[in-house]
């Protein structure tokens, strides 16, 4: 396959320093400004991150994303607040510190240029953007890609050392807008907006992509493909097999709820289950 962007496709062993990487997300819990935000300290928003953070790498995954997922519902790009991004630098930043791994960061919904100042401030090395090129319908309206704009603000805070892994045919929405075009023509759009990694995913949060789906996205990138929803101790090593990494988050909570803290039993499970596909 022509090769229409200059990106290599190695990112995920630049970043992680191997071929297939185990991500954990933590979801933060609501900051201040947001609607569940409850006046909690800022001290407890930290420490919750911290014992999720550790319990995920003492539990064997490679690497963490950072996200406001407590911060529902979901503001759109041009309305999130400077605090949103004041509090993400101050978690990454210590996350960073304690841990040691690589991190990325992902601001709902869909706000790449305040993930690129987080980044850039607490220390990770990429962002996820759901909907990088193109458009499409989310839970919070119409959501255009900002891939122009992102990769301009990145130039000017010379980070280009920071990585994009951006979303095909993103979860929580509907693509109706472009159904004229495949989902092979939408993931190699944003190989042409200079995405370093792509993820596939299924229709909603703890969703998983098909098989059939995570191979169609592969035979249409050069670059990394990893899967972001879904992935569990069942269905990891055939997921592996086909992809250069995992997103995982749900499965790994106590009692598999997204909103609960990490269960560090079920990150060694789930590490156990992946094994045989990271050595092969």
């Amino acid at each position: 396959m022509q090769q229409i962007s200059d990106n290599p496709a190695s990112a995920i062993r630049e970043i992680f320093g191997r071929d297939k990487a185990l991500i954990g997300m933590i979801h933060c819990p609501a900051f201040p400004g947001a609607p569940r935000y409850r006046g909690a300290d800022m001290k407890t928003i930290y420490d919750t991150c911290m014992r999720d953070a550790e319990a995920l790498i003492e539990g064997g995954m490679h690497g963490l994303i950072i996200e406001n997922h407590g911060d529902v519902p979901f503001s759109k790009p041009d309305d999130i607040g400077y605090e949103t991004a004041a509090f993400m630098s101050v978690v990454t930043d210590r996350i960073a510190r304690a841990v040691g791994v690589p991190l990325g960061i992902n601001v709902l919904a869909n706000a790449p240029i305040p993930a690129f100042a987080i980044a850039v401030a607490g220390g990770a090395k990429f962002i996820r953007v759901n909907q990088w090129a193109n458009a499409y319908v989310a839970n919070e309206g119409f959501m255009e890609g900002r891939a122009a704009e992102a990769m301009r603000y990145r130039s000017t805070l010379r980070a280009e050392h920071i990585k994009v892994f951006a979303d095909s045919h993103v979860k929580h929405g509907s693509h109706a807008i472009v159904a004229d075009r495949s989902i092979a023509e939408l993931t190699r759009d944003l190989a042409f907006f200079d995405a370093d990694g792509v993820i596939a995913t299924g229709q909603r949060t703890g969703n998983a992509a098909t098989i059939e789906e995570i191979e169609e996205i592969a035979a249409a990138t050069h670059l990394p493909l990893l899967v972001g929803s879904g992935v569990d101790k069942t269905n990891v090593v055939g997921i592996l097999k086909r992809t250069s990494g995992v997103i995982v988050a749900s499965s790994l909570k106590a009692d598999g709820a997204w909103w609960n803290p990490v269960d560090i039993e079920r990150v060694r499970a789930f590490r156990a289950a992946a094994e045989p596909a990271l050595e092969a």
